[in-house]
């Protein structure tokens, strides 16, 4: 199955609640965090909202070896 590896690149401050929420929601509370999701369509939609804030790239499988903070969900 297809994964997202979704980065926050920018900060959700002075954004509108909503992202804030989305933002969390993906299970990122800083610059820098990385977490990996199914691709799936809630999912998509959220990195929708928010792609001002996210870098997303698609991997297959799991946790990919590059560094940082991962967060597997």
């Amino acid at each position: 199955m297809t994964k997202l590896k979704v980065t926050q690149i920018r900060s959700a401050i002075h954004r509108p609640k909503d992202q804030k929420a989305t933002v969390r929601r993906l299970g990122l509370h800083r610059l820098g965090d990385t977490v990996v999701k199914d691709d799936r369509p809630e999912i998509r939609g959220m990195i929708a909202k928010v792609s001002h804030l996210v870098r997303v790239e698609e991997t297959q499988g799991g946790r990919s070896a590059t560094g940082g903070r991962e967060k597997k969900g």
